[in-house]
């Protein structure tokens, strides 16, 4: 590795971006969204910039560039639009000990910035030494579709919450109440919105000194298919389907979207692998349910047409999903 990969402390720290055009603000833009003092060294600011530093967010800097202001600078950021001046500034950067980024400008890299999931305080990076940025853009995409939106309120929770689980929970059960926090009924409340009732659920176990053993129903999720298209589906459906245990498709064209399932997950293909093609919707809510209450995640894929016939006789709480994007 060229780049060694690594998180920054950014509280209490400078970022010092130099230069005040577009490109400055979409590295302000990112920076923003850590703790760091926004530094703008440039004698002229855009709109946006000029309305951070109005706003308190940013401060600017006008004056000779030198030394001094890269002192408690965690990172730069050189973005002129002028080659040379550029490569100046890197040049004064880097003797002033500070770690820069020069935009477009591997060759003059010390740190560089990657694509970045943000799930804060859960946070990802991408990076390909910028050798492929299309590429680390593509995983991230993929990675913004497995890491549901909410799951970084789930993570703040739990770092809430780890000295009660440290005095709580026995050592030798911890580790299976972090896999039940993380895969099974507070991670899945967590992303449906119900986080109340997650957090009674977490707060509940750590009363009882670890994970319920008994907590046998499972998830059941409803998918009305419109297209069989799989770069059509939802990105809700996509976080299902990659959490199944098993998945029951109601007709055999679909079966294109299991390609987006988890791969050891269980596949029922009515028509293929079961029953046949005039297999019942009662058969197979009967394959469905069976599975549910054993505690599998269940997904079922069924034509848009028959969701409120598939419905009947499902638990309460069992979710229907926007499968198809419109």
């Amino acid at each position: 590795m060229k780049f060694f990969p690594m998180f920054l402390r950014m509280t209490g720290r400078d970022v010092v971006i130099i230069g005040g055009g577009e490109t400055a603000a979409q590295k302000a833009r990112l920076m923003l969204k850590t703790e760091a003092r926004i530094v703008l060294a440039a004698p002229e600011l855009d709109p946006e910039l000029a309305a951070l530093v109005a706003d308190n967010r940013a401060v600017q800097h006008a004056g000779e560039i030198t030394d001094d202001l890269f002192v408690n600078a965690a990172l730069v950021f050189v973005c002129t639009g002028d080659e040379d001046c550029d490569v100046r500034m890197a040049q004064i950067v880097c003797d002033a000990g500070a770690l820069v980024n020069v935009v477009d400008r591997p060759d003059l890299c010390e740190a560089n910035t990657p694509s970045i999931v943000d799930r804060d305080p859960l946070v990802v990076a991408i990076g390909t030494e910028g050798a492929a940025p299309v590429l680390a853009r593509q995983i991230k995409t993929r990675l913004e579709e497995i890491l549901e939106p909410r799951l970084g309120e789930l993570v703040a929770l739990a770092g809430r919450l780890r000295e009660a689980v440290a005095q709580e929970v026995p050592r030798e059960k911890r580790r299976e109440f972090w896999r039940w926090v993380y895969h099974d009924a507070p991670r899945t409340l967590f992303a449906r919105g119900a986080e109340r009732e997650a957090a009674e659920k977490i707060k509940a176990a750590i009363a009882a000194g670890g994970a319920p053993e008994d907590d046998a129903r499972g998830a059941l999720a409803l998918l009305p298919i419109g297209s069989p298209d799989p770069d059509l589906l939802t990105l809700r459906a996509v976080q299902r389907l990659q959490e199944a245990d098993l998945v029951v498709c109601a007709e055999a064209e679909f079966a294109p979207m299991l390609e987006l399932a988890r791969r050891d997950a269980e596949r029922v293909i009515v028509g293929v692998s079961h029953g046949t093609e005039d297999w019942l919707l009662s058969d197979q809510r009967h394959v469905v349910l069976q599975d549910y209450e054993k505690g599998a995640r269940v997904v079922w894929l069924v034509p848009r047409r028959d969701a409120e016939r598939a419905a009947l006789g499902l638990p309460e709480d069992v979710e229907r999903v926007p499968a198809v994007r419109v």
